[in-house]
């Protein structure tokens, strides 16, 4: 979302229950923010339409999909210019292991969230994939023991009674 999208209480409860529970059948959140069904569909399609809703997504376990060894990849690339940055990320985009990256600032210029079968995996991720690569100046490793989610963005929405 590259613009601000104005936002009304209405939209404000639409998102916080969409963001607790993205399975909401448009019924129900009707009901609960207190809208004709049609009204609700529309809403919920204007903020799709602005960009304040990205998508709808299903959050897997890793570990019971055979991926249970995680890590965080500090990786500094050089020189740090438009194309090489483009044809790192291309490149990142097409290797499964890799759930999500991000472009920073300060020392390191990715960090890259993988899930890998075993150490073992996440070692030919590192040297196969990423260090192997002419571009890659130094890889910092850090493997995840747990993780926890933090607080919803929205508080949770209150019923509007009708």
């Amino acid at each position: 979302m590259n613009q601000s999208v104005a936002l009304d209480s209405i939209d404000l409860q639409i998102l916080a229950l969409l963001q607790a529970d993205g399975r909401m059948t448009n019924r129900d959140l009707a009901v609960r923010v207190g809208l004709a069904a049609s009204t609700c569909q529309a809403r919920v399609r204007r903020l799709r339409d602005a960009g304040a809703i990205k998508g709808f997504a299903v959050e897997l376990d890793l570990a019971a999909l055979g991926s249970p060894v995680q890590a965080f990849l500090a990786v500094q690339v050089r020189p740090h210019r438009r194309p090489v940055v483009a044809e790192f990320v291309a490149h990142l985009q097409k290797i499964p292991q890799v759930r999500r990256f991000y472009h920073l600032t300060g020392p390191d210029d990715f960090l890259i969230h993988v899930a890998v079968d075993s150490v073992d995996g996440l070692q030919a991720l590192v040297l196969d994939a990423v260090t192997a690569r002419s571009e890659v100046l130094h890889v910092r490793t850090n493997l995840i023991f747990a993780e926890w989610k933090g607080p919803s963005l929205l508080p949770q929405a209150t019923t509007t009674t009708a």
